[in-house]
Formats: C-alpha cells, sequence, structure tokens
C-alpha cells in the first residue's frame, strides 16, 4: 500500500451498514486508503477522513453494506486541484457561498 493520507475532517459521503456485511473482505483489498479491516469477521472503518471517495468499496460490495457519492466532495476537488496544478480548494469559504465543508 502507498502513502495513506487524511483528508479534511468530517465531510466524507462514505456510509457502511456492518449488519449488512458478509465479511467478504472486498472492501479490505479495493481500498487504496486503508480505511477498512477485518474484526469479527465483518468490514469495520478504521478511519472515515482517510477515505478519498473514489467509490472502489461501494463498487465492489455486492451486499449494499457500502455506500460513498465518488467524485463528490471536499476530498475529490482536492485531489483534483493536486493532479491538474490549479488551486487546492473545494469552494469552501467563509463568504457564505455555496460550499462543500
Amino acid at each position: 500500500m502507498g502513502i495513506i493520507v487524511k483528508y479534511l475532517a468530517n465531510v466524507v459521503t462514505l456510509e457502511y451498514e456492518s449488519e449488512k456485511c458478509t465479511g467478504c473482505r472486498r472492501c479490505v483489498e479495493v481500498c487504496p486508503q486503508g480505511v477498512f479491516v477485518m474484526e469479527d469477521k465483518r468490514a469495520a472503518i478504521t478511519e472515515r477522513d482517510r477515505c478519498m471517495e473514489c467509490g472502489a468499496c461501494a463498487l465492489n460490495c455486492d451486499y449494499g453494506a457500502i455506500s460513498v457519492d465518488s467524485g463528490v466532495g471536499c476530498a475529490a476537488a482536492i485531489i483534483k486541484g493536486a493532479l491538474t496544478g490549479s488551486e487546492l480548494t473545494c469552494g469552501c469559504d467563509d463568504s457564505g457561498g455555496a460550499g462543500c465543508c
């Protein structure tokens, strides 16, 4: 696994319903940020703020235990800015504008 990055606190759209988890481990295998681990034969979230909202976990969960709005929110905006060399922002500001945070 590569470098683990923690994004902005408490803005990720990741949702997990443990009662739907069957313990298939796909989320653990596909998550590039190590957000999921196995505990007591089910997936568990290590730290939600690590999620970069790529959507790999949700796309690979055949049981509907995971949902995430991939490609939205602050994490996606900051990643896009870093990749394109543009400003690293999600539009959040103090002027009362429609930011994501």
